[in-house]
């Protein structure tokens, strides 16, 4: 196989080439953990990972490799990348990111690609990143005006989403309880549409710790839950709720939303009027509102 003009060789034609093998094992959680790294699928998702790489201290060129200790790689730090051809060429932008941000992709066939990936069709590029989480008291500080918070969310998809939205709403930061789904789960990766590389995120505490921080900097803790008694969302005045505070806001399992236990560890719970016939919103949707109603009392 000719080697694409703009991709590093050689290529890369076996499954079982041994940094291939290593990448594979990313797949599972246990390793992801162990590891300390995580697989990023796609252009785009690649494209902000890039940026993200390139504003990293020491300069990239000089980043420790895939096989150093990982207390040497920076957060956020690509470590691999593999490309087809046929990708490469369908994005050439992204060849000049990576060139910019002084990263190397390497080429691959479709086959060893596949090796890599969850999705039916590859879509022909995978990278190999540095874990990105950031401590809580780096996040929940006197400075900081909304936080989102995930407890007990399993569903990848919408861990993803609720990420994504809170990026487009200036968030200061994202919480993933370690009750909840695999921050760094392909399917949660893929969900977030490459809004994991903009927004700090932490994982793997408890919802008591998060709620004590947050009323100790000032922030209110407040429950995403339809189950009364809860302030109305749109009236929340009415009720005593002042929706101008810095807010932390929780949401909860996709199925059975806030367990009473984690209700108790908040101030609050809010509720959002349905106008029309259906039951409920899902998570996704209900997220949305609620972090889009704090962010419109922050940024007016």
């Amino acid at each position: 196989m000719d080697l694409h003009p703009r991709l590093t060789g050689p290529v890369v034609t076996r499954p079982d080439a041994p940094r291939i093998k290593e990448a594979a094992k990313l797949s599972k959680r246990s390793w992801r953990t162990k590891a300390g790294r995580f697989l990023v699928e796609g252009p785009q998702a690649l494209r902000e990972a890039l940026v993200r790489h390139g504003e990293l201290r020491p300069a990239p060129a000089t980043l420790p490799s895939h096989e150093d200790s990982p207390q040497l790689v920076p957060a956020g730090a690509i470590l691999d990348v593999w490309a087809t051809a046929e990708a490469a060429d369908r994005n050439e932008d992204l060849l000049d990111a990576a060139r910019t941000a002084g990263v190397r992709i390497r080429q691959a066939t479709a086959e060893v690609l596949g090796t890599l990936t969850d999705t039916v069709a590859s879509q022909g590029v995978v990278a190999v990143v540095e874990r990105l989480d950031v401590p809580l008291t780096d996040v929940v500080n006197r400075d900081a005006r909304l936080i989102v918070v995930l407890s007990q969310v399993r569903d990848p998809g919408n861990a993803g989403t609720v990420l994504r939205v809170a990026d487009a709403a200036g968030a200061d930061a994202v919480v993933v309880t370690s009750s909840s789904v695999d921050l760094y789960n392909p399917k949660t990766v893929r969900s977030t549409a490459g809004s994991l590389f903009h927004v700090p995120v932490v994982t793997g505490v408890g919802l008591p710790e998060v709620a004590e921080l947050a009323r100790a900097r000032g922030l209110q803790v407040l429950a995403a839950d339809a189950h009364p008694p809860a302030h109305d969302l749109h009236a929340p005045w009415d009720t005593g709720l002042d929706m101008s505070r810095p807010t932390a806001w929780v949401f909860g399992n996709e199925a059975w939303g806030l367990p009473e236990a984690d209700r108790a560890e908040c101030d609050a719970a809010v509720a959002i009027p349905l106008y029309g016939r259906a039951e409920s919103l899902n998570l996704a949707s209900a997220a949305s509102i609620c972090i889009y109603e704090s962010a419109r009392t922050i940024h007016l």
